[in-house]
């Protein structure tokens, strides 16, 4: 009889045309005034989250969402820190972790990472092609031929690049061909490459990279139960771990690097990015450490 009296109240309430919120402001007053008991009245109403665990008598647990991913689809640009799941090889759930999104969330844009890539691979280019100038290549340094009555070309030497074995004239010589490129294009670059992974739904984020073994199978079973993978970035915290080391070094699809040697041109080469949580950590600080110019 309370609860249909109850429920009579609201609605009555609603059709002469009151909010829910002055409604029920009414009828707490109503209850505390009649049965003289203290009430607090909040403006607003509190949530709980619904767990198996916590809930298995109040809810029935076969009805809660058992999606792994808890952020809602949103644009990807936007700054905003997203939420993943952390798991292990063993496929085991290790909760979540919040990403920042001024580091995996940001605009992508395609110059910035042609730019960068194009100064990776400038920088890492030995430069050591080197070609003969007219003084270093042998050779005699006589006159061929006399100046005037032969009927021929003037000549002072054999070694010009006109002749066979003669030098080579503007060739290359031993350089650098490394360009300067500022720091805040480089770590946008980097920014930019994370959030790509990261939209595309191939960033797995790891509780740590341990391993049962050093067997090289633990690791090709493991690439295998992955969907559309062909090649795999590993990336940990800090030094790579022995074990790691050896299961991945006979697997041409699967590579290790620390954090600190993460690069643009590396997660571009690799569709699959696996980082420990410990990676993450170090990463987000090493793109919010300030720049020194």
């Amino acid at each position: 009889s309370d609860v249909l009296s109850v429920t009579k109240f609201i609605l009555d309430t609603a059709l002469l045309g009151q909010s829910f919120q002055e409604g029920l402001y009414a009828l707490q007053s109503s209850i505390s005034s009649k049965h003289g008991s203290t009430f607090i009245c909040h403006s607003t109403l509190s949530t709980s989250i619904l767990t198996p665990e916590s809930s298995e008598a109040a809810f029935p647990s076969d009805l809660l969402s058992r999606k792994a991913m808890i952020t809602p689809e949103h644009t990807p640009g936007l700054y905003q820190d997203l939420v993943i799941p952390i798991t292990n090889f063993r496929k085991e759930d290790k909760g979540f972790m919040v990403l920042a999104g001024d580091v995996f969330d940001v605009p992508i844009r395609k110059d910035i990472v042609h730019k960068v890539v194009r100064w990776q691979l400038a920088k890492r280019q030995q430069g050591t092609h080197s070609t003969k100038t007219i003084s270093e290549v042998s050779g005699t340094g006589r006159k061929p031929w006399r100046q005037k009555g032969t009927g021929r070309a003037r000549h002072g030497t054999l070694r010009g690049p006109q002749f066979r074995h003669g030098a080579t004239m503007h060739g290359p010589k031993p350089r650098s061909h490394a360009f300067k490129l500022n720091k805040k294009v480089r770590r946008l670059g980097l920014e930019i490459a994370l959030s790509a992974r990261t939209a595309e739904g191939k960033l797995l984020v790891f509780e740590d990279l341990e391993l049962p073994s050093h067997k090289t199978k633990n690791i090709v079973n493991y690439v295998k139960e992955m969907e559309n993978t062909k090649k795999v970035l590993l990336v940990d915290g800090g030094p790579i771990n022995e074990k790691l080391k050896l299961a991945t070094q006979n697997l041409h699809y699967v590579n290790v690097l620390p954090s600190i040697g993460l690069n643009v041109y590396s997660i571009l080469q690799h569709d699959t990015l696996v980082m420990s949580r410990d990676a993450v950590n170090r990463i987000v600080e090493r793109m919010h450490t300030p720049i020194n110019r």
